[in-house]
């Protein structure tokens, strides 16, 4: 019976051990992030002839697994559908110096930042247009979906299917 003993012991701990598995094929949800989408026409401040930038603050801060996207409104489809480009995005300007207008953007959990920055023989100072009521929508996600979530960040259309954003309830704010 004492040798008996151990060997039941020994048994009874490595069902434990075998049953313990670090793989977990479970697909994670994260219940505490949801979507959010608004609009923007920011006014932006010059930095310097060829760069104007806007800067928010977020009412909250973004949660650890949120990321943040921002898409320009490029113009309307023949059906007045509006048309979304992903920043970073560069326009391209037909002149004889072949000039480029690339805008960009950067976040913390605290605020983000749209950048305008141009060619420096484009002086963004007497051409306004690249920059002066511009249209943006900044959408907040969950990037605990990761990048196999079989969306395509770059359409704005896919990302909205994808996280269920409301259309009707995409608020403008100042």
């Amino acid at each position: 019976m004492k040798k008996f003993l151990p060997l039941l012991l020994l048994a009874f701990v490595s069902l434990f051990i075998f049953s313990c598995d670090k793989n977990d094929d479970n697909n994670f949800v994260d219940h505490d992030t949801y979507s959010v989408a608004y609009d923007i026409t920011p006014t932006f401040s010059k930095v310097n002839s060829n760069l104007y930038e806007y800067n928010a603050a977020f009412n909250t801060q973004l949660g650890t697994s949120d990321v943040l996207l921002v898409y320009m409104q490029t113009g309307l489809t023949n059906n007045n559908a509006q048309i979304w480009k992903l920043l970073p995005y560069t326009f391209f300007v037909n002149n004889a110096n072949n000039d480029q207008v690339d805008y960009s953007f950067d976040f913390s959990k605290f605020d983000f930042a749209i950048n305008v920055n141009s060619t420096s023989t484009l002086n963004l100072d007497t051409n306004s247009t690249y920059y002066a009521n511009k249209r943006f929508r900044v959408v907040i996600v969950p990037a605990s979906t990761g990048k196999n979530a079989g969306v395509d960040f770059s359409d704005y259309n896919s990302v909205a299917k994808y996280y269920n954003i409301d259309e009707s309830k995409i608020k403008t704010k100042n």
